[in-house]
């Protein structure tokens, strides 16, 4: 991934963070029996992307860092904020200061305690200039003086202040009600100054942290092994290791599961075509996911800065006929960019781009192109990544010539090239290498509408790759984003996503379903719309022997 964040899988970030128990001021008493190794592919890479929790970007990234770091926060089984490196907090000034309160057993896993000072480090570094392109300016740059560090104009962060040991004070440029859920992405994760010191260059080969696990082994382009941290605050792991393999085909990961070599699969990519063969086996599992697949338009320059061509693509996108004959139902039609289930989702904004061939013609022939006649040469682009997509562009390549008279080209690249010119696009959309639309996709990082919207339509923000730009949805989610009253807040999101559907910030194509196998002697994990979690937390987590 580049810095602006491109999912490439079928499914959102299903990072593996573990559960607080019940009694989450008390750690639970280290465990005395040791599990089986827990078998579980990475598939779609051949190698690791980052294990810097700065870097976290591709969901693969995402899900080993959890393992092996945390931050202050986390994420419960009901997607409600929980502690970790923080114990309690307190919020003040209408939600711009926020206080932490370290817990005093914290430790790193080579059984260095950790103190505030451990987190402002942590957090200074997140915004180091050679971090720019990395994910704290997306998701943290409300904290005072974020910003000012990341564009090298100062060397600490204002509003981040060590008030002791277990005191740690954040203050915010604008309230926030969902800085919390930011808090449990990676980017404001924990890492030991002692370990990136000692070898600043590969650290990350024996990286450890304040997580339920470390790494043993990272052997690059081929898998990546954990093992329990000995220092974790709600106890030991009793899984004695996770091997990880990176595996760059689903379909090969799939036939491992089938030979016993793996306990989890399809955790990142499923072989869509055998889901109907592994359907009625008590270990696979299907749920929706927050996902959402889409189109974005160049909206900076000609055909897509007209808003009637938009519309015109998008009525002529026949979804039912995309979704159930070229994806064979395996996922779900999309129409809002909030999805079901994630706070916000709003069914009324559906069908608001529905297919309509007529109409679609008509407002071609409004935007001066009767029946495709003088339309500019247009490419729609891909990355390589996702089995799916040129499945997809084909179809849609075919219904835009039928149904508009366009003819269509498809752009197919490889990921890193695909990356680099979706940043390009953001960068300059007028230049010759700027894509004309794309498909690509988002995940939530966190189950806020905020992630959704705000962060991806927004007039200038870091992800909105397309330039789309409304006054008005601007105004409706700059309330909704420090509007601390959720009842009074959502509809402020769903106003605004009105707008972006109406005026096609985004086409929604797709909202994913994760299809994955977990082995039955596998004990302890629940998967939800965010991912893959412990029941409990990692220390219950077993495999039978």
């Amino acid at each position: 991934m580049s810095g602006k964040k491109t999912l490439i899988q079928l499914i959102s970030l299903l990072a593996a963070l573990s559960l607080l128990l019940a009694a989450c001021g008390s750690p639970a008493a280290p465990a005395a029996e040791t599990s089986a190794p827990l078998r579980w592919s990475l598939e779609g890479i051949n190698e690791l992307p980052a294990l810097d929790p700065p870097l976290a970007g591709a969901s693969q990234s995402v899900g080993v860092i959890s393992l092996v770091f945390e931050g202050l926060v986390r994420l419960d089984g009901g997607l409600n904020i929980a502690p970790a490196g923080a114990e309690s907090w307190d919020v003040k000034d209408g939600g711009k200061t926020f206080i932490f309160h370290i817990r005093k057993d914290l430790k790193f896993a080579n059984g260095d305690p950790v103190t505030a000072e451990d987190f402002a480090y942590s957090l200074n570094r997140a915004f180091a200039p050679e971090y720019a392109n990395g994910n704290a300016g997306y998701y943290l740059s409300n904290i005072a003086g974020s910003m000012e560090v990341q564009q090298g104009s100062a060397q600490t962060i204002s509003g981040v202040k060590v008030i002791d040991a277990q005191t740690l004070e954040i203050d915010l440029l604008n309230p926030s009600v969902y800085f919390l859920y930011q808090l449990t992405f990676p980017a404001s994760f924990v890492v030991s100054k002692k370990a990136v010191e000692a070898n600043p260059t590969a650290w990350t080969d024996t990286a450890y942290g304040t997580g339920p696990f470390m790494v043993k082994e990272w052997k690059h382009n081929q898998s990546i092994t954990l093992v329990p941290n000995p220092n974790y605050w709600l106890g030991k792991p009793q899984i004695s290791e996770i091997d990880m393999p990176f595996i760059q085909d689903p379909a090969t990961a799939l036939k491992m599961y089938q030979t016993g070599e793996l306990d989890i699969m399809g955790t990142y990519n499923f072989p869509t075509d055998q889901i109907s063969a592994v359907s009625s086996d008590p270990a696979f599992h299907q749920f929706n996911q927050f996902f959402v697949a889409y189109i974005g338009f160049n909206n900076a320059r000609p055909p897509f800065d007209n808003v009637k061509v938009r519309q015109a693509f998008a009525k002529a996108v026949d979804k039912a006929t995309l979704i159930n004959k070229v994806l064979e139902a395996a996922v779900v039609e999309a129409d809002t960019i909030i999805p079901p289930g994630m706070p916000g989702y709003n069914a009324d904004s559906a069908k608001i781009q529905a297919f309509d061939a007529a109409g679609a013609k008509q407002l071609l022939a409004d935007a001066g192109y009767p029946d495709g006649k003088d339309f500019p040469k247009i490419a729609l682009s891909i990355n390589n990544q996702d089995p799916n997509f040129p499945k997809i562009a084909a179809a849609l390549q075919q219904m835009w010539k039928e149904t508009l008279g366009v003819e269509v080209e498809i752009n197919t690249e490889e990921l890193s090239k695909f990356n680099d010119d979706l940043t390009a696009t953001a960068n300059d959309p007028a230049a010759a290498g700027a894509l004309d639309f794309y498909i690509s996709v988002w995940g939530a990082d966190y189950p806020d509408p905020q992630n959704f919207v705000s962060q991806q339509l927004r007039t200038g923000v870091g992800n909105n790759n397309g330039h789309y730009s409304n006054a008005e949805f601007d105004a409706l989610v700059d309330k909704a984003d420090v509007e601390p009253n959720l009842p009074s807040r959502l509809p402020l999101y769903q106003q605004a996503e009105t707008i972006a559907l109406t005026e096609v910030g985004w086409l929604p194509l797709y909202y994913g379903k994760a299809n994955l196998l977990i082995n039955t002697k596998v004990k302890g994990l629940v998967v939800t719309p965010q991912g893959l979690f412990p029941e409990v937390d990692w220390t219950k987590v077993t495999v039978g022997k």
